[in-house]
Protein backbone atom coordinates (compact mmCIF):
# COMPACT_ATOMS: atom_id res chain seq x y z
CA UNK A 1 0.00 0.00 0.00
CA UNK A 2 2.66 2.55 1.06
CA UNK A 3 4.53 1.79 -2.33
CA UNK A 4 1.18 2.55 -4.12
CA UNK A 5 1.39 5.37 -2.80
CA UNK A 6 4.62 6.55 -3.21
CA UNK A 7 3.90 5.71 -6.92
CA UNK A 8 0.94 7.91 -7.05
CA UNK A 9 3.15 10.88 -5.55
CA UNK A 10 5.20 10.35 -7.67
CA UNK A 11 2.94 10.55 -10.66
CA UNK A 12 1.13 13.31 -9.54
CA UNK A 13 4.54 15.31 -9.19
CA UNK A 14 6.06 14.12 -12.51
CA UNK A 15 3.00 15.03 -14.66
CA UNK A 16 2.38 18.30 -12.75
CA UNK A 17 1.30 21.79 -14.65
CA UNK A 18 4.49 23.91 -15.49
CA UNK A 19 4.30 28.00 -16.56
CA UNK A 20 7.23 30.61 -16.14
CA UNK A 21 5.49 32.35 -14.42
CA UNK A 22 2.25 31.50 -12.14
CA UNK A 23 0.55 34.63 -10.70
CA UNK A 24 -2.03 34.01 -7.60
CA UNK A 25 -4.69 36.89 -7.33
CA UNK A 26 -7.01 38.54 -10.19
CA UNK A 27 -7.15 41.68 -9.26
CA UNK A 28 -6.15 44.95 -10.42
CA UNK A 29 -2.32 44.16 -10.10
CA UNK A 30 -2.72 40.36 -10.64
CA UNK A 31 -4.52 41.08 -13.94
CA UNK A 32 -2.26 43.70 -15.52
CA UNK A 33 1.29 41.48 -14.54
CA UNK A 34 -0.31 38.23 -16.19
CA UNK A 35 -0.96 40.78 -19.36
CA UNK A 36 2.21 42.54 -19.58
CA UNK A 37 4.58 39.19 -19.05
CA UNK A 38 2.76 37.73 -21.24
CA UNK A 39 2.89 40.25 -23.93
CA UNK A 40 6.78 40.04 -23.32
CA UNK A 41 6.51 36.41 -24.70
CA UNK A 42 6.32 34.03 -21.21
CA UNK A 43 4.46 31.28 -20.42
CA UNK A 44 1.77 32.78 -17.81
CA UNK A 45 -0.79 31.39 -16.00
CA UNK A 46 -3.41 33.37 -13.67
CA UNK A 47 -5.28 31.95 -10.42
CA UNK A 48 -8.18 33.84 -8.79
CA UNK A 49 -10.47 33.05 -5.86
CA UNK A 50 -13.40 34.64 -7.62
CA UNK A 51 -15.35 34.15 -10.71
CA UNK A 52 -13.95 37.64 -12.09
CA UNK A 53 -10.84 38.77 -13.01
CA UNK A 54 -10.55 42.92 -11.38
CA UNK A 55 -10.10 42.27 -8.10
CA UNK A 56 -11.45 45.95 -6.58
CA UNK A 57 -12.18 46.82 -10.17
CA UNK A 58 -14.97 44.13 -10.25
CA UNK A 59 -15.20 41.56 -7.81
CA UNK A 60 -15.09 44.14 -5.05
CA UNK A 61 -17.89 46.31 -6.68
CA UNK A 62 -15.68 49.57 -6.07
CA UNK A 63 -16.03 51.03 -10.12
CA UNK A 64 -14.46 53.99 -9.33
CA UNK A 65 -10.87 54.77 -10.17
CA UNK A 66 -9.64 57.09 -7.75
CA UNK A 67 -6.31 58.97 -9.16
CA UNK A 68 -3.82 59.50 -11.82
CA UNK A 69 -6.62 61.24 -13.98
CA UNK A 70 -3.25 63.35 -16.16
CA UNK A 71 -1.04 60.63 -15.54
CA UNK A 72 -2.12 58.20 -18.30
CA UNK A 73 0.87 55.48 -17.95
CA UNK A 74 0.85 51.70 -19.39
CA UNK A 75 -1.80 49.95 -18.90
CA UNK A 76 -4.22 52.24 -16.30
CA UNK A 77 -4.51 54.23 -19.66
CA UNK A 78 -5.25 51.39 -22.21
CA UNK A 79 -8.13 50.14 -19.61
CA UNK A 80 -9.38 53.97 -19.21
CA UNK A 81 -9.63 54.32 -22.93
CA UNK A 82 -11.26 50.71 -23.06
CA UNK A 83 -14.08 51.99 -20.94
CA UNK A 84 -14.14 55.27 -23.09
CA UNK A 85 -14.60 53.25 -25.84
CA UNK A 86 -17.12 51.40 -24.82
CA UNK A 87 -19.80 53.95 -23.05
CA UNK A 88 -18.85 56.44 -25.92
CA UNK A 89 -16.33 59.13 -24.31
CA UNK A 90 -14.46 60.25 -21.04
CA UNK A 91 -17.31 62.43 -20.37
CA UNK A 92 -19.68 59.49 -20.49
CA UNK A 93 -17.57 58.35 -17.48
CA UNK A 94 -18.31 61.17 -15.44
CA UNK A 95 -21.34 60.05 -14.31
CA UNK A 96 -20.82 60.47 -10.28
CA UNK A 97 -18.62 62.88 -8.55
CA UNK A 98 -16.30 61.02 -6.33
CA UNK A 99 -14.25 59.66 -9.92
CA UNK A 100 -13.72 60.99 -13.44
CA UNK A 101 -13.77 57.43 -14.29
CA UNK A 102 -17.14 55.08 -13.21
CA UNK A 103 -18.39 52.42 -14.80
CA UNK A 104 -20.38 49.39 -14.54
CA UNK A 105 -18.60 45.98 -12.95
CA UNK A 106 -19.45 43.81 -15.75
CA UNK A 107 -18.53 45.87 -18.04
CA UNK A 108 -14.83 45.92 -16.63
CA UNK A 109 -14.84 42.03 -16.16
CA UNK A 110 -15.62 41.56 -19.90
CA UNK A 111 -12.76 44.60 -20.91
CA UNK A 112 -10.01 42.89 -18.43
CA UNK A 113 -11.17 38.95 -20.05
CA UNK A 114 -10.57 40.32 -23.12
CA UNK A 115 -7.11 41.58 -22.70
CA UNK A 116 -6.42 38.31 -21.16
CA UNK A 117 -7.25 36.62 -23.82
CA UNK A 118 -5.61 38.78 -26.37
CA UNK A 119 -2.18 38.55 -24.87
CA UNK A 120 -2.91 34.60 -24.40
CA UNK A 121 -2.72 34.48 -20.21
CA UNK A 122 -4.34 30.92 -18.84
CA UNK A 123 -6.60 32.27 -16.98
CA UNK A 124 -7.83 29.53 -13.47
CA UNK A 125 -11.24 31.13 -12.08
CA UNK A 126 -12.59 29.72 -8.59
CA UNK A 127 -9.23 28.42 -8.12
CA UNK A 128 -7.10 29.03 -4.58
CA UNK A 129 -3.77 27.85 -3.44
CA UNK A 130 -3.80 25.29 -0.71
CA UNK A 131 0.21 24.95 -0.30
CA UNK A 132 3.19 25.89 -1.84
CA UNK A 133 6.66 24.60 -1.50
CA UNK A 134 10.28 26.33 -2.72
CA UNK A 135 11.89 24.51 -5.59
CA UNK A 136 15.92 24.84 -6.64
CA UNK A 137 15.28 26.95 -9.20
CA UNK A 138 11.43 27.94 -8.59
CA UNK A 139 7.92 27.44 -6.76
CA UNK A 140 5.52 24.12 -6.32
CA UNK A 141 1.79 25.49 -5.95
CA UNK A 142 -0.99 22.82 -5.23
CA UNK A 143 -4.18 23.77 -5.46
CA UNK A 144 -7.85 23.39 -4.22
CA UNK A 145 -8.24 20.94 -7.22
CA UNK A 146 -5.08 19.04 -6.57
CA UNK A 147 -3.76 20.25 -9.67
CA UNK A 148 -0.45 20.74 -8.82
CA UNK A 149 1.66 23.79 -10.52
CA UNK A 150 5.35 24.11 -11.16
CA UNK A 151 6.73 27.85 -12.10
CA UNK A 152 9.64 29.60 -12.55
CA UNK A 153 8.20 32.97 -10.58
CA UNK A 154 5.75 33.08 -8.36
CA UNK A 155 4.07 36.41 -8.09
CA UNK A 156 1.70 37.14 -4.95
CA UNK A 157 -1.16 39.70 -5.93
CA UNK A 158 -3.80 38.29 -3.45
CA UNK A 159 -6.02 40.67 -1.97
CA UNK A 160 -4.06 39.65 1.25
CA UNK A 161 -0.64 38.84 1.07
CA UNK A 162 -2.03 35.22 1.58
CA UNK A 163 0.79 33.70 -0.58
CA UNK A 164 3.00 35.88 1.28
CA UNK A 165 2.30 33.96 4.44
CA UNK A 166 2.14 30.67 2.79
CA UNK A 167 5.76 31.38 1.91
CA UNK A 168 7.25 32.59 5.38
CA UNK A 169 8.33 35.60 4.04
CA UNK A 170 8.70 38.31 6.70
CA UNK A 171 5.03 41.09 7.16
CA UNK A 172 3.74 44.03 8.93
CA UNK A 173 0.35 44.25 9.81
CA UNK A 174 -1.29 47.87 10.91
CA UNK A 175 0.60 50.90 12.03
CA UNK A 176 4.19 51.63 12.01
CA UNK A 177 5.52 53.26 14.73
CA UNK A 178 7.12 56.48 13.96
CA UNK A 179 10.40 55.56 15.79
CA UNK A 180 10.60 53.07 13.00
CA UNK A 181 9.83 54.42 9.78
CA UNK A 182 11.04 58.75 11.04
CA UNK A 183 7.16 59.19 9.41
CA UNK A 184 6.18 62.26 12.14
CA UNK A 185 2.44 61.69 11.78
CA UNK A 186 2.46 57.93 12.33
CA UNK A 187 1.41 56.76 15.95
CA UNK A 188 4.50 56.51 18.52
CA UNK A 189 3.37 52.65 19.14
CA UNK A 190 3.38 50.37 16.38
CA UNK A 191 -0.18 48.49 16.60
CA UNK A 192 -2.23 45.84 14.30
CA UNK A 193 -5.17 48.17 13.55
CA UNK A 194 -5.88 48.13 9.89
CA UNK A 195 -8.03 50.48 7.73
CA UNK A 196 -12.05 50.02 7.96
CA UNK A 197 -13.36 47.70 4.59
CA UNK A 198 -16.47 48.28 2.92
CA UNK A 199 -18.97 45.36 1.41
CA UNK A 200 -19.84 47.66 -1.45
CA UNK A 201 -23.48 47.27 -2.77
CA UNK A 202 -24.45 48.46 -6.01
CA UNK A 203 -28.55 49.17 -6.48
CA UNK A 204 -30.11 50.15 -9.99
CA UNK A 205 -32.84 52.31 -10.38
CA UNK A 206 -36.13 50.37 -10.98
CA UNK A 207 -38.19 53.10 -12.41
CA UNK A 208 -40.43 56.01 -10.21
CA UNK A 209 -43.28 54.25 -8.16
CA UNK A 210 -41.38 50.73 -8.07
CA UNK A 211 -40.73 49.40 -4.87
CA UNK A 212 -37.42 47.16 -4.68
CA UNK A 213 -37.19 47.20 -0.63
CA UNK A 214 -35.71 44.37 1.04
CA UNK A 215 -36.29 42.50 4.61
CA UNK A 216 -35.25 43.65 7.10
CA UNK A 217 -31.78 42.31 7.96
CA UNK A 218 -30.69 40.76 11.21
CA UNK A 219 -30.46 42.79 14.30
CA UNK A 220 -30.93 46.11 11.78
CA UNK A 221 -29.92 48.93 14.05
CA UNK A 222 -30.54 53.00 12.24
CA UNK A 223 -28.01 54.55 14.57
CA UNK A 224 -24.97 53.99 12.61
CA UNK A 225 -26.31 55.74 9.45
CA UNK A 226 -28.52 58.69 10.96
CA UNK A 227 -25.61 61.35 10.36
CA UNK A 228 -25.10 59.88 6.98
CA UNK A 229 -26.65 62.90 4.87
CA UNK A 230 -27.84 66.12 6.49
CA UNK A 231 -31.26 66.32 7.92
CA UNK A 232 -31.16 63.62 9.76
CA UNK A 233 -29.22 64.08 13.05
CA UNK A 234 -28.12 67.24 14.81
CA UNK A 235 -24.76 68.38 12.76
CA UNK A 236 -23.47 70.14 16.02
CA UNK A 237 -22.65 66.59 17.43
CA UNK A 238 -20.14 65.39 14.87
CA UNK A 239 -16.91 66.51 13.14
CA UNK A 240 -17.72 65.37 9.57
CA UNK A 241 -19.40 67.45 6.81
CA UNK A 242 -22.77 66.13 5.71
CA UNK A 243 -23.77 66.34 2.43
CA UNK A 244 -27.61 66.40 1.19
CA UNK A 245 -28.92 62.83 0.54
CA UNK A 246 -29.30 63.39 -3.13
CA UNK A 247 -25.95 64.21 -3.27
CA UNK A 248 -24.59 61.18 -0.87
CA UNK A 249 -26.19 59.32 -3.44
CA UNK A 250 -25.04 60.51 -6.77
CA UNK A 251 -21.29 60.12 -5.09
CA UNK A 252 -21.11 56.80 -6.57
CA UNK A 253 -23.35 56.88 -9.30
CA UNK A 254 -22.91 54.54 -12.30
CA UNK A 255 -23.54 54.80 -15.91
CA UNK A 256 -26.91 53.37 -17.07
CA UNK A 257 -29.01 54.02 -13.67
CA UNK A 258 -26.73 51.88 -11.30
CA UNK A 259 -25.50 53.38 -7.91
CA UNK A 260 -22.31 52.59 -6.48
CA UNK A 261 -23.29 52.21 -2.49
CA UNK A 262 -19.29 52.76 -1.13
CA UNK A 263 -20.04 56.16 1.28
CA UNK A 264 -17.47 56.98 3.92
CA UNK A 265 -19.53 59.41 6.15
CA UNK A 266 -21.58 57.45 8.78
CA UNK A 267 -22.13 54.46 5.40
CA UNK A 268 -20.79 50.93 5.08
CA UNK A 269 -17.55 51.11 6.23
CA UNK A 270 -16.98 48.59 8.59
CA UNK A 271 -14.08 47.79 10.60
CA UNK A 272 -12.79 44.02 10.57
CA UNK A 273 -9.06 42.51 10.99
CA UNK A 274 -9.90 39.13 9.29
CA UNK A 275 -5.89 39.35 7.07
CA UNK A 276 -4.69 36.38 9.60
CA UNK A 277 -8.11 34.85 10.10
CA UNK A 278 -8.70 30.95 8.27
CA UNK A 279 -10.82 30.92 5.86
CA UNK A 280 -13.96 29.74 7.81
CA UNK A 281 -13.30 32.91 10.07
CA UNK A 282 -13.12 35.17 7.76
CA UNK A 283 -16.03 33.96 6.08
CA UNK A 284 -18.38 34.72 9.29
CA UNK A 285 -16.72 37.97 9.75
CA UNK A 286 -17.51 38.90 6.56
CA UNK A 287 -20.60 38.09 6.86
CA UNK A 288 -21.04 40.27 9.46
CA UNK A 289 -19.75 43.10 7.04
CA UNK A 290 -22.37 42.16 4.58
CA UNK A 291 -25.26 42.58 6.98
CA UNK A 292 -24.09 45.75 7.90
CA UNK A 293 -24.25 47.15 4.18
CA UNK A 294 -27.36 45.11 4.04
CA UNK A 295 -28.96 47.34 6.75
CA UNK A 296 -27.28 50.60 5.33
CA UNK A 297 -29.66 49.73 1.98
CA UNK A 298 -32.46 48.69 4.18
CA UNK A 299 -31.83 52.55 6.00
CA UNK A 300 -31.92 54.19 2.55
CA UNK A 301 -34.82 52.99 1.38
CA UNK A 302 -36.88 53.29 4.11
CA UNK A 303 -35.55 55.74 6.21
CA UNK A 304 -34.68 58.20 3.62
CA UNK A 305 -37.30 57.19 0.99
CA UNK A 306 -34.61 55.49 -1.83
CA UNK A 307 -37.34 52.76 -2.66
CA UNK A 308 -37.12 52.56 -6.15
CA UNK A 309 -33.47 51.69 -5.84
CA UNK A 310 -32.86 48.14 -5.22
CA UNK A 311 -29.88 45.56 -5.21
CA UNK A 312 -28.76 44.94 -9.06
CA UNK A 313 -30.49 41.85 -10.15
CA UNK A 314 -27.94 41.94 -13.40
CA UNK A 315 -24.67 42.77 -11.87
CA UNK A 316 -23.41 39.77 -9.49
CA UNK A 317 -24.61 36.60 -9.95
CA UNK A 318 -24.87 35.92 -6.23
CA UNK A 319 -27.39 34.85 -4.31
CA UNK A 320 -27.47 37.86 -1.88
CA UNK A 321 -26.90 40.06 -5.02
CA UNK A 322 -23.96 41.29 -3.16
CA UNK A 323 -20.49 41.55 -4.88
CA UNK A 324 -17.68 38.19 -4.50
CA UNK A 325 -15.76 39.97 -1.61
CA UNK A 326 -15.26 42.82 0.45
CA UNK A 327 -13.03 45.65 -0.65
CA UNK A 328 -9.93 45.24 1.52
CA UNK A 329 -8.15 48.72 2.04
CA UNK A 330 -5.42 47.29 3.67
CA UNK A 331 -3.58 44.10 3.90
CA UNK A 332 -0.10 42.10 4.68
CA UNK A 333 2.88 44.29 3.86
CA UNK A 334 6.06 42.08 2.87
CA UNK A 335 9.24 43.23 4.39
CA UNK A 336 11.21 43.89 0.99
CA UNK A 337 14.77 44.83 -0.54
CA UNK A 338 13.04 48.78 -0.17
CA UNK A 339 10.31 49.78 2.22
CA UNK A 340 9.04 53.25 0.98
CA UNK A 341 7.81 55.57 3.79
CA UNK A 342 5.85 58.67 3.80
CA UNK A 343 9.41 60.84 3.30
CA UNK A 344 10.39 59.12 0.25
CA UNK A 345 7.24 60.23 -1.34
CA UNK A 346 7.12 63.30 0.24
CA UNK A 347 10.66 64.70 -0.85
CA UNK A 348 12.07 62.32 -3.13
CA UNK A 349 15.71 64.56 -3.39
CA UNK A 350 16.51 65.04 -0.12
CA UNK A 351 16.73 61.03 1.16
CA UNK A 352 20.26 59.45 2.02
CA UNK A 353 19.42 57.10 -1.21
CA UNK A 354 17.93 57.58 -4.07
CA UNK A 355 14.87 55.72 -4.50
CA UNK A 356 13.06 58.07 -7.74
CA UNK A 357 15.81 56.58 -9.62
CA UNK A 358 14.13 53.27 -9.39
CA UNK A 359 10.64 54.21 -10.32
CA UNK A 360 7.98 51.71 -12.12
CA UNK A 361 5.04 53.23 -11.09
CA UNK A 362 3.24 56.63 -10.49
CA UNK A 363 0.77 58.14 -8.48
CA UNK A 364 -1.16 61.07 -7.45
CA UNK A 365 -3.52 60.53 -4.74
CA UNK A 366 -3.72 61.88 -1.28
CA UNK A 367 -2.52 59.38 1.72
CA UNK A 368 -6.31 58.72 2.60
CA UNK A 369 -7.17 56.44 5.26
CA UNK A 370 -10.31 54.64 6.54
CA UNK A 371 -10.36 54.74 10.27
CA UNK A 372 -13.87 55.92 11.53
CA UNK A 373 -15.24 53.04 11.75
CA UNK A 374 -12.96 51.82 14.02
CA UNK A 375 -14.22 51.54 17.76
CA UNK A 376 -11.56 53.95 19.22
CA UNK A 377 -11.04 55.84 15.92
CA UNK A 378 -10.48 58.72 18.02
CA UNK A 379 -7.37 57.87 19.52
CA UNK A 380 -5.74 57.02 16.33
CA UNK A 381 -3.90 60.32 14.18
CA UNK A 382 -5.53 61.83 11.93
CA UNK A 383 -4.43 60.59 8.51
CA UNK A 384 -7.55 61.71 6.22
CA UNK A 385 -6.15 63.05 2.98
CA UNK A 386 -2.92 63.97 3.99
CA UNK A 387 -0.96 65.52 1.04
CA UNK A 388 1.90 64.56 -0.87
CA UNK A 389 3.05 65.21 -4.51
CA UNK A 390 2.90 62.87 -7.59
CA UNK A 391 5.35 60.19 -6.44
CA UNK A 392 7.25 57.27 -8.17
CA UNK A 393 7.24 53.96 -6.60
CA UNK A 394 10.57 52.28 -6.39
CA UNK A 395 10.98 49.00 -7.50
CA UNK A 396 12.42 47.34 -4.62
CA UNK A 397 8.94 47.61 -3.50
CA UNK A 398 8.16 44.71 -5.14
CA UNK A 399 10.95 42.02 -4.06
CA UNK A 400 11.01 40.22 -0.89
CA UNK A 401 14.52 40.82 1.15
CA UNK A 402 15.57 37.36 1.17
CA UNK A 403 13.22 34.89 -0.91
CA UNK A 404 14.03 34.29 -4.43
CA UNK A 405 11.80 33.82 -7.74
CA UNK A 406 9.23 35.83 -5.73
CA UNK A 407 7.28 38.74 -6.42
CA UNK A 408 4.71 41.03 -4.49
CA UNK A 409 2.26 43.28 -6.00
CA UNK A 410 -1.28 44.82 -5.04
CA UNK A 411 -1.30 46.01 -1.42
CA UNK A 412 1.03 43.66 0.15
CA UNK A 413 4.01 45.67 -1.15
CA UNK A 414 7.24 46.75 1.02
CA UNK A 415 5.37 50.35 1.75
CA UNK A 416 4.59 51.40 4.83
CA UNK A 417 1.53 51.62 6.57
CA UNK A 418 0.97 55.20 5.76
CA UNK A 419 1.99 55.04 2.19
CA UNK A 420 -0.40 52.09 1.58
CA UNK A 421 -3.09 54.98 1.88
CA UNK A 422 -1.94 55.98 -1.52
CA UNK A 423 -0.42 52.94 -2.89
CA UNK A 424 -3.59 50.80 -2.66
CA UNK A 425 -5.59 52.38 -5.46
CA UNK A 426 -6.84 51.14 -8.23
CA UNK A 427 -4.49 52.79 -10.67
CA UNK A 428 -1.45 52.26 -8.66
CA UNK A 429 -2.15 48.47 -7.74
CA UNK A 430 -2.51 48.65 -11.92
CA UNK A 431 0.81 50.25 -12.86
CA UNK A 432 2.72 48.14 -10.35
CA UNK A 433 1.18 44.94 -11.22
CA UNK A 434 2.21 46.05 -14.65
CA UNK A 435 6.10 46.24 -13.33
CA UNK A 436 5.46 43.01 -11.60
CA UNK A 437 4.89 41.29 -14.72
CA UNK A 438 7.76 43.06 -16.35
CA UNK A 439 10.20 42.29 -13.91
CA UNK A 440 8.87 38.40 -14.01
CA UNK A 441 9.41 38.13 -17.93
CA UNK A 442 12.97 39.53 -17.58
CA UNK A 443 13.68 36.90 -14.78
CA UNK A 444 12.60 34.21 -17.19
CA UNK A 445 14.20 35.26 -20.20
CA UNK A 446 17.52 36.06 -18.17
CA UNK A 447 17.18 33.10 -16.06
CA UNK A 448 17.93 35.35 -12.88
CA UNK A 449 15.96 36.00 -9.67
CA UNK A 450 14.18 38.98 -10.47
CA UNK A 451 16.38 40.41 -7.16
CA UNK A 452 19.22 39.98 -9.77
CA UNK A 453 17.28 41.77 -12.34
CA UNK A 454 19.17 45.25 -13.42
CA UNK A 455 16.09 48.44 -12.35
CA UNK A 456 17.27 49.64 -15.64
CA UNK A 457 16.40 46.84 -17.48
CA UNK A 458 12.57 46.56 -16.12
CA UNK A 459 12.44 50.48 -16.63
CA UNK A 460 13.20 50.18 -20.41
CA UNK A 461 10.76 47.40 -20.48
CA UNK A 462 7.84 50.18 -19.17
CA UNK A 463 9.08 52.39 -21.14
CA UNK A 464 8.14 50.35 -23.95
CA UNK A 465 4.92 49.69 -22.89
CA UNK A 466 4.51 53.49 -22.79
CA UNK A 467 4.39 53.46 -18.94
CA UNK A 468 5.71 56.63 -16.97
CA UNK A 469 8.83 56.01 -14.62
CA UNK A 470 8.94 59.42 -13.23
CA UNK A 471 5.41 61.33 -12.09
CA UNK A 472 5.28 64.28 -14.54
CA UNK A 473 1.92 66.09 -14.98
CA UNK A 474 3.26 68.08 -17.75
CA UNK A 475 4.70 65.63 -20.04
CA UNK A 476 2.69 63.27 -21.67
CA UNK A 477 3.37 60.26 -23.66
CA UNK A 478 2.18 62.25 -27.08
CA UNK A 479 5.50 64.48 -26.12
CA UNK A 480 8.02 64.17 -28.81
CA UNK A 481 10.58 63.46 -25.60
CA UNK A 482 8.65 61.59 -23.81
CA UNK A 483 11.30 58.70 -23.06
CA UNK A 484 14.29 60.65 -22.93
CA UNK A 485 12.54 63.40 -20.22
CA UNK A 486 11.37 60.11 -18.15
CA UNK A 487 14.90 58.66 -18.96
CA UNK A 488 16.93 61.76 -17.74
CA UNK A 489 14.14 62.46 -14.97
CA UNK A 490 15.45 58.99 -13.76
CA UNK A 491 18.77 59.71 -13.45
CA UNK A 492 18.41 62.62 -11.34
CA UNK A 493 20.37 65.20 -13.15
CA UNK A 494 17.25 67.30 -14.00
CA UNK A 495 14.76 67.24 -10.98
CA UNK A 496 11.45 67.93 -10.95
CA UNK A 497 9.21 69.95 -8.61
CA UNK A 498 6.45 68.47 -6.31
CA UNK A 499 3.44 70.30 -4.74
CA UNK A 500 -0.28 70.11 -3.62
CA UNK A 501 -2.45 72.54 -4.96
CA UNK A 502 -5.45 72.24 -3.54
CA UNK A 503 -6.85 68.52 -3.76
CA UNK A 504 -4.97 67.93 -6.67
CA UNK A 505 -1.19 66.33 -6.47
CA UNK A 506 1.14 67.34 -8.95
CA UNK A 507 5.13 67.20 -9.93
CA UNK A 508 6.34 68.64 -12.69
CA UNK A 509 9.14 69.29 -14.81
CA UNK A 510 8.77 72.26 -16.41
CA UNK A 511 9.61 70.98 -19.65
CA UNK A 512 9.87 74.58 -21.86
CA UNK A 513 11.95 76.51 -19.20
CA UNK A 514 15.76 77.27 -19.11
CA UNK A 515 18.03 74.66 -17.01
CA UNK A 516 19.10 76.66 -14.19
CA UNK A 517 22.85 76.12 -13.97
CA UNK A 518 23.08 76.30 -9.82
CA UNK A 519 20.70 73.54 -9.09
CA UNK A 520 22.49 71.41 -12.40
CA UNK A 521 25.50 71.62 -10.64
CA UNK A 522 24.22 70.09 -7.60
CA UNK A 523 22.52 67.28 -9.55
CA UNK A 524 26.06 66.38 -11.24
CA UNK A 525 28.16 65.85 -7.98
CA UNK A 526 27.06 62.33 -8.14
CA UNK A 527 28.47 61.84 -11.81
CA UNK A 528 32.14 63.61 -10.76
CA UNK A 529 31.05 66.47 -12.81
CA UNK A 530 31.89 69.92 -12.33
CA UNK A 531 29.96 72.83 -14.19
CA UNK A 532 32.08 76.13 -13.65
CA UNK A 533 29.68 78.49 -15.77
CA UNK A 534 28.71 82.40 -15.13
CA UNK A 535 25.56 81.98 -16.32
CA UNK A 536 22.77 81.70 -14.77
CA UNK A 537 21.10 79.92 -17.26
CA UNK A 538 22.16 77.14 -19.44
CA UNK A 539 23.66 77.42 -22.78
CA UNK A 540 23.75 74.69 -25.85
CA UNK A 541 27.38 75.38 -25.74
CA UNK A 542 27.39 73.89 -22.00
CA UNK A 543 25.21 71.31 -22.73
CA UNK A 544 26.91 69.90 -25.59
CA UNK A 545 30.19 70.10 -23.13
CA UNK A 546 28.07 68.29 -20.44
CA UNK A 547 27.14 65.63 -22.13
CA UNK A 548 30.45 65.04 -23.45
CA UNK A 549 31.82 64.80 -20.00
CA UNK A 550 29.01 62.10 -19.17
CA UNK A 551 30.39 60.31 -21.94
CA UNK A 552 33.97 60.39 -20.93
CA UNK A 553 35.25 62.38 -24.02
CA UNK A 554 36.40 65.83 -24.76
CA UNK A 555 36.92 66.29 -28.33
CA UNK A 556 36.31 69.40 -29.84
CA UNK A 557 32.96 70.66 -29.72
CA UNK A 558 30.65 70.41 -32.85
CA UNK A 559 28.93 73.38 -32.49
CA UNK A 560 30.85 76.91 -33.26
CA UNK A 561 27.93 78.82 -34.42
CA UNK A 562 26.08 82.02 -32.70
CA UNK A 563 23.66 79.48 -31.60
CA UNK A 564 26.24 77.73 -28.94
CA UNK A 565 25.24 80.62 -26.77
CA UNK A 566 21.49 80.60 -26.98
CA UNK A 567 19.55 79.36 -24.17
CA UNK A 568 18.37 75.71 -24.13
CA UNK A 569 15.32 74.35 -22.58
CA UNK A 570 14.62 71.82 -20.27
CA UNK A 571 13.21 69.58 -22.58
CA UNK A 572 16.01 70.09 -25.41
CA UNK A 573 18.69 69.60 -22.58
CA UNK A 574 16.64 65.92 -21.71
CA UNK A 575 16.92 65.33 -25.34
CA UNK A 576 20.64 65.95 -25.82
CA UNK A 577 21.76 64.35 -23.12
CA UNK A 578 20.03 61.33 -24.03
CA UNK A 579 20.92 60.89 -27.18
CA UNK A 580 24.77 61.86 -26.87
CA UNK A 581 25.64 60.56 -23.73
CA UNK A 582 22.73 57.94 -22.89
CA UNK A 583 23.40 58.46 -19.00
CA UNK A 584 20.28 56.70 -18.14
CA UNK A 585 22.31 53.50 -19.38
CA UNK A 586 25.46 54.90 -18.81
CA UNK A 587 25.40 55.02 -15.23
CA UNK A 588 23.58 51.49 -13.63
CA UNK A 589 21.93 51.75 -10.12
CA UNK A 590 21.07 49.39 -7.57
CA UNK A 591 17.60 49.36 -5.79
CA UNK A 592 17.90 52.23 -3.47
CA UNK A 593 19.43 54.53 -6.57
CA UNK A 594 22.88 54.57 -5.78
CA UNK A 595 24.79 54.69 -8.92
CA UNK A 596 27.00 50.99 -9.49
CA UNK A 597 30.39 51.68 -9.77
CA UNK A 598 32.43 49.67 -12.76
Amino acid sequence: MRFLLVIFLFVRITFAQHTDVLIVGAGASGTMAAIQAARSGVKVMLIEETPWPGGMLTSTGVSAIDGNYKLPSGLWHEFRLALEKHYGGADSLKTGWVSNVLFEPQVATKILTKMLKEAGVEVHLNTTVKSLKKLDNGWRVKTDSNVWIETKILIDASELGDILAKAKIPYDIGMDSRYVTGEEIAPEQANDIIQDLTYVAILKDYGEGANKTIEKPKHFDPKPFLCTCEGQCDPDTISRTLWPCEQMLNYGKLPNGYYMINWPIYGNDYYLNLIEANPKRREKMMNKAKNFTLSYVYYLQHYLGFSHLGLADDVYPTRDQLPFIPYHRESRRMHGKVRFDLNDLAKPFEQPDALYRTGIAVGDYPVDHHHAAYPNAKELPDLHFYPVPSYSLPLGTLIPEKAKNFIVAEKSISVTNLVNGTTRLQPVCMLLGQAAGALAALSVRQNKSPDEIEVRDVQDELLKAKAYLMPYRDVRPDHPYFEAIQRIGATGILRSKGETIGWENVTRFFPDSTVNVLELTNNLKDFNIELTSDNKELTLKEAQEIALKLKGKSRELLLTNSAAESKITRAEFAYLLDQMADPFHQFQVDLQGFLISE
